[in-house]
């Protein structure tokens, strides 16, 4: 929805149809997934520094909690977006403020990382949670019956668990991540405790489009980051020869994720609040590790180079494990639904399980999982268009045999 001169800049906040034709996503939205990737660089760059000094577990802890901030924000506005978009003078400004929010908690990100301070993080988190619930506030304000109460359980919800991240300030450091792990089981029950009496009319369509764009910024900053740790690795140690199998290997792994998520239109299985939930909650475990193994490949590229603290088995399990967890995650909310015969189904299974024993090829091993990754890629097509072929001949068939008949 564009606005229009002739048109208030400030309208009511009423419900998009979910069966709206051309629906796609606007120029505010890419705009603010694309300032989300700067949250996201630094999330992964603090995952990098912590497992290139051989501080893995800790890192991927705080990496989960903060990369869970940013995919929670991120997902509670484009689900709110895709009901209630109007484009409207003070919807943008709105948005423009929830940007804001994301960039402030980008900003505290590595003292997050390196001294367990959340303070900048919360600040960030509560500019863009209160954004939200001012946008909730509106639609209250503009519908009424189930719809507004569904609108206010909202606020109520929002408002009582940016309370609760409190507990991140103020508590012992031990005590932080159980606070996370109830936080965020709470905010996870959020949506289906607001909706439980009136869905918002999400658009199928336009949700997969939103998550398909996103992933592909996740990937993106994959590559981004890969990309500079190679050119630095070359220019300052001039370790071509060394770097060029993990640059080669993090191409196709890249290049694969990309392929095997977009092979199958999901926008059709997206039909009722209960799939959409699971699918939706899901693509933590598909956008954490899109961008972990661009870290992964990062930290390889360090210690190829001498730089970072850790042996060449860890370093290849920073790439192949974020990797075989991305391809898992896709099969479940995705390709296992498009799937036919036992062989379809077993592709990326076994795959995942391949990469992850190509952690044990030493330096070879980011190239291993490159090469099976687009291996299960060319399987794949093969075997879909051996049943598209089959399927064809057998329709072909009757219809020859239909016209005998008449």
């Amino acid at each position: 929805m564009t606005s229009s001169p002739t048109r208030s800049p400030l309208r009511r906040l009423t419900a998009r149809g979910r069966d709206e034709a051309h629906r796609v996503a606007s120029p505010l939205e890419l705009f603010f997934d694309l300032c989300f990737v700067v949250a996201i660089a630094q999330a992964g760059a603090g995952l990098v520094h912590a497992v290139a000094e051989g501080h893995a577990g800790e890192g991927i802890l705080n990496y989960a909690m903060l990369f869970f901030a940013i995919w929670w924000a991120w997902m509670n506005f484009t689900w709110f977006a895709s009901a209630y978009d109007n484009d409207d003078a003070l919807y943008r400004v709105v948005t423009l403020i929830q940007i804001a929010g994301v960039l402030v908690l980008a900003a505290g990100v590595s003292r997050a990382f390196e001294d367990h301070e959340y303070l900048a993080v919360w600040l960030g988190y509560v500019i863009m949670r209160l954004a939200l619930i001012a946008q909730w506030l509106r639609v209250a304000r503009s519908t009424e019956g189930a719809e507004r109460t569904m609108a206010l359980r909202y606020v109520f919800g929002v408002l009582l668990c940016q309370v609760g991240w409190l507990g991140l300030l103020v508590l012992p450091e031990g005590g932080r991540p159980w606070v996370f792990v109830v936080m965020a089981v709470l905010e996870m029950c959020v949506p289906p405790f607001a909706e439980r009496d009136h869905p918002t009319s999400w658009h199928p369509h336009h949700i997969a489009e939103r998550y398909g764009l996103f992933t592909i910024i996740v990937l993106g900053e994959t590559i981004a980051a890969a990309t500079v740790a190679v050119k630095t690795g070359i220019d300052e140690h001039d370790a071509l020869g060394e770097l060029l199998p993990i640059a080669a290997g993090g191409l196709l792994i890249i290049f694969a994720a990309w392929w095997i998520y977009f092979v199958v239109p999901i926008h059709g299985h997206l039909r009722s609040n209960k799939q959409a939930f699971l699918w939706g909650y899901g693509h933590y475990l598909v956008f954490a590790p899109a961008a972990a193994i661009g870290a992964g490949l990062e930290v390889a590229v360090e210690q190829a180079v001498g730089k970072a603290h850790i042996s060449t088995l860890a370093a290849s399990a920073a790439v192949t494990l974020p990797t075989s967890l991305y391809l898992l995650t896709v099969w479940l909310l995705h390709s296992r639904y498009f799937k036919v015969g036992i062989a379809q189904q077993l592709v990326l299974p076994v795959t995942a399980l391949l990469v992850i024993c190509c952690t044990f090829l030493g330096d070879w091993a980011v190239l291993a999982a490159g090469i099976v990754a687009a291996l299960a890629v060319v399987t794949g097509t093969t075997l879909t268009s051996r049943t598209v072929a089959r399927e064809r001949g057998g329709s072909d068939r009757e219809h020859e045999g239909s016209v005998r008949a008449g």
